[in-house]
């Protein structure tokens, strides 16, 4: 389909559940009402459970329903594949998805590894067909005018900015066998939550150089983590601060960006329109600037804006945003954050390599989190507790002071502190 425009595309969707029927179908519903004709069309759902893919075609007019993603391309033949699959089935049906031509739109996260992404990368094709994944709350109205403002300087340089995804997950949820497992679900709640909020704030923020994190299982009985948070460093200098969880009975998905030209905050749940910005100009602005923040369009976070940009792409025959190395960005932060979490250690970008636990997978089966059953595990990770003997040891030792050009840039009784670390 590459550089042509098609009066109508071709859709198949892999997965029948919640996720397929409460924003896809929608959403595909939506673009037809705004572009006035039928952009696109369902033609066929699959889904491993047979009576799920047929009560799911008959209820949403669907006229053809699978098994697979196989029986699915191989019958209809779409030009866009929507993956609606649990996490530990993104790969093989994007993979099928490329194989057979189609354009890919994949839901979050995009893969169980950075080595699952790039081997599904390989496969694109110059013009089409490509992969990209859902992240919805790029495409609002008001992310939009943010980084136009960024870009242009208007608001001024960034300094200190927050990402929270404070959410609530009862024990109940987990009971769903592949989740909070590593080997289905990749991780936690920053693989499986905030990787929206990660996802714009990262959009918006640029490159990043350093991470420095703590992740840990502090109330439900999963391998993974149910809390994590991080510190990171960005090239244009800024710092900021990411907390996800699953354990706030408040919840809240928030953004807060703080500029040398005012404060920029957005504050709701899972989607957000322009009410649910703030901005708050700094004081030395004259009066005639401190409305040129406020957006003009008035478009809301959702899957339907990030849906109508991908038909856009998809006629010009361009690589949509949210694939590729802009795609992979994100993902690549996550393995970062657990990397530096699990190793007790800050992580830079500059030290991301194609191999290792980190690169085929988002966890080092050699680290144990704890659990209600071992809640010892937490002392025995890097960064844990200390052993009061160790220190005793290690504060008798001898240390040398640091000499010729490592302590030239010392101040004197910087050089007497450097055995405290």
């Amino acid at each position: 389909m590459s550089g042509s425009t098609r009066s109508t595309v071709r859709v198949g969707i892999v997965g029948a559940g919640g996720i397929a029927t409460g924003a896809h179908l929608p959403a595909l519903r939506a673009v037809n009402e705004q572009a006035g004709r039928q952009r696109a069309a369902v033609v066929g759902i699959a889904d491993l459970d047979p009576a799920r893919a047929a009560s799911t075609a008959a209820e949403h007019g669907i006229p053809a329903h699978f098994p697979s993603a196989e029986e699915l391309l191989a019958a209809t033949r779409p030009d866009l594949l929507i993956v609606c699959t649990p996490p530990g089935a993104h790969r093989s049906a994007v993979v099928a998805g490329l194989a057979a031509g189609a354009w890919v739109w994949c839901e979050k996260p995009p893969m169980l590894s950075l080595e699952e992404y790039d081997d599904v990368a390989r496969l694109e094709r110059e013009g089409g067909p490509y992969a990209s994944y859902v992240v919805q709350h790029r495409f609002g109205s008001a992310a939009q005018h943010l980084r136009d403002q960024m870009s242009s300087g208007r608001v001024g340089r960034p300094l200190v900015s927050v990402c929270h995804t404070l959410w609530y997950r009862g024990h109940d949820y987990y009971d769903v066998p592949w989740r909070g497992k590593w080997a289905t679900e990749g991780g936690g709640p920053a693989m499986g939550h905030g990787i929206h909020q990660m996802d714009l704030y990262l959009d918006l923020m640029g490159e990043w150089t350093e991470v420095t994190a703590v992740a840990d299982a502090q109330d439900r009985t999963v391998e993974t983590e149910d809390t994590s948070l991080a510190i990171v460093r960005f090239e244009s200098g800024a710092l900021g601060s990411i907390v996800n969880t699953v354990l706030a009975p408040r919840e809240t998905s928030y953004l807060r960006f703080d500029f040398t030209n005012g404060t920029v905050e957005v504050e709701h749940l899972y989607g957000y329109t322009n009410d649910h910005w703030r901005y708050t100009p700094s004081p030395h602005l004259p009066e005639d600037q401190r409305d040129a923040w406020l957006p003009q369009a008035s478009t809301a976070s959702s899957h339907a804006a990030q849906l109508g940009e991908l038909l856009d792409s998809m006629d010009r025959g361009e690589r949509p945003r949210a694939s590729g190395a802009d795609g992979r960005r994100t993902l690549e932060f996550i393995a970062a954050l657990y990397q530096s979490a699990e190793t007790g250690r800050p992580v830079r970008r500059s030290d991301l390599t194609a191999s290792g636990p980190y690169y085929t997978g988002m966890h080092d089966p050699a680290v144990a989190y704890p659990t209600a059953d071992s809640p010892q595990a937490r002392d025995d990770r890097p960064g844990g507790p200390p052993d009061p003997a160790a220190e005793a040891a290690a504060a008798a030792a001898p240390t040398a002071a640091p000499t010729g050009a490592d302590a030239a840039h010392l101040p004197d009784d910087t050089i007497l502190e450097t055995s405290r670390g």
